[in-house]
C-alpha cells in the first residue's frame, strides 16, 4: 500500500483549475471575535454568496446554528452542521490532490492552532478528515503540522512559501528544513520550492504566504507591494521581490512578478497591524472573489487583478470585518477540485 500522494501519482492542482465545490466554516469563536462576531458572520456570508455565483459553496456551522447561518447566507449556500472551533477552512480543512484524470483525494494535515496560539482546537484538528469522510474520499494523513494558507502551488511542481512559517519551531521543531521539504514533496507532489523570507508584519499565522504572494498562472506570481516605502511591510515584500526575481519554477521558467497594490498600514484594537492584503483572494470557476477595505488602493488593486484574469469576472467583497480575526478571503475558503473520489491507495 502506497504511503503518500506522490507514490500514487497524485499532486495538488493549481487553484485556477476547475472546482467541484468551495468549503467554508462559520465564525463562532467568541474569544477571537468578541463583539465583532456578528459582523464577521455577515462578512463571511457575503463571501459565500459571491462565490456561489460561480460554484457550489458549503458552509460548515456548529450544530444548533443552522437556521441562523442559513438565513444570513441565503439559499445559494449549502449548510452542514458539524462541531468546529472556528472558521479558517483553508487551514483546518483538507488540501486536495488529483491524478490528472478526474480522480481526487484528500490530504489531512496535523493542526496545532497556528503554533499553539489557540489551545481549544480539538474539533478543528479533525475537520480535514471529517470533510473527506463526508465525500467518501481517500485520506492521506500527513505526518507534519502545516496549514494550507502557508503554501501556494502552481500545479506543475512548484511550491511557494515563507521560511518564517513552515520552518518555524512552533510547528515541527524536530524536523530540518530539508525534511519538511521532503514531506511537502510527498504529500503535494511538488519538486521545486520558492522560499520567501517573512510574511506580513504582525501576522499571527507566522507569515502565511497567501497574504504575500500567489501564483496566477505557471511562471507568474502576484506579489503584494505597498506604494509607501515607510510601510513596515515594504522591506519584507522587497525581499520577496528579490528572491522571486532570482527564482525559476519546476519547468525552468524564470518567475515573472506582477506587483499588486497593498492597502495602507492599519492597526487593530490591540495595536497590532491588521493582515490586510489584496492577493488574499479566491479563484472560482469563471471568477475571482477579492477583498475591499475602504482603502484608496481598493480600485487600483481590483484593476490589477482584472488584468491578471481577463477571462474571469472579478468581484470585490468588503473584508474589513474578516481581517479583524487574523485572515482574509483566501484564508476562509478551501477549493475542492472537480472530479470523483480517487480509488483507495493501493486499490
Amino acid at each position: 500500500m502506497a504511503q503518500s500522494p506522490l507514490a500514487d501519482g497524485l499532486f495538488m492542482p493549481a487553484e485556477w483549475e476547475p472546482h467541484g465545490r468551495c468549503w467554508m466554516a462559520w465564525p463562532c469563536r467568541l474569544e477571537l471575535w468578541g463583539s465583532g462576531l456578528m459582523a464577521a458572520q455577515v462578512a463571511y456570508a457575503g463571501v459565500a454568496r459571491a462565490i456561489s455565483q460561480f460554484e457550489p459553496v458549503t458552509m460548515i456551522v456548529p450544530p444548533g446554528t443552522e437556521r441562523e447561518a442559513g438565513l444570513t447566507c441565503g439559499r445559494s449556500v449549502d449548510i452542514v452542521a458539524e462541531p468546529i472551533d472556528d472558521s479558517w477552512t483553508r487551514d483546518t480543512g483538507p488540501s486536495f490532490v488529483v491524478d490528472g484524470e478526474g480522480g481526487v483525494a484528500a490530504v489531512h494535515w496535523q493542526f496545532n492552532g497556528w503554533g499553539n496560539k489557540y489551545h481549544d482546537h480539538d474539533r478543528d484538528r479533525l475537520l480535514g478528515r471529517r470533510i473527506a469522510e463526508w465525500l467518501d474520499m481517500p485520506i492521506y494523513e500527513a505526518p507534519i503540522v502545516a496549514e494550507a494558507g502557508a503554501f501556494h502551488v502552481d500545479g506543475h511542481g512548484t511550491l511557494m512559501a515563507t521560511e518564517q512559517c513552515l520552518f518555524n519551531t512552533n510547528r515541527n521543531p524536530l524536523l530540518s528544513g530539508r525534511e519538511i521539504e521532503q514531506q511537502l514533496t510527498q504529500y503535494l507532489g511538488v519538486s521545486r520550492f520558492l522560499w520567501l523570507g517573512e510574511g506580513l508584519v504582525d501576522d499571527e499565522t507566522d507569515g502565511h504566504v497567501d497574504n504575500v504572494a500567489c501564483f496566477v498562472r505557471p511562471g507568474v506570481v502576484a506579489l503584494a507591494m505597498p506604494a509607501d516605502q515607510s510601510d513596515p511591510n515594504w522591506p519584507i515584500l522587497q525581499d520577496s521581490l528579490v528572491r522571486l526575481n532570482a527564482s525559476k519554477d519546476a519547468a525552468g521558467r524564470a518567475i515573472e512578478v506582477v506587483e499588486i497594490p497593498h492597502p495602507a498600514h492599519l492597526a487593530g484594537d490591540d495595536g497590532r497591524a491588521l493582515a490586510r492584503s489584496y492577493v488574499n483572494f479566491y479563484i472560482a470557476n469563471g471568477g475571482v472573489v477579492m477583498p475591499s477595505f475602504g482603502d484608496p488602493a481598493d480600485e487600483p488593486a481590483r484593476q490589477a487583478v482584472v488584468s491578471l484574469f481577463p477571462d474571469r469576472k472579478v468581484v470585490q467583497v468588503p473584508a474589513g470585518d474578516i481581517v479583524k480575526g487574523g485572515g482574509g478571503i483566501h484564508c476562509i475558503t478551501q477549493q475542492q477540485p472537480a472530479g470523483q473520489p480517487w480509488p483507495a491507495p493501493g486499490g
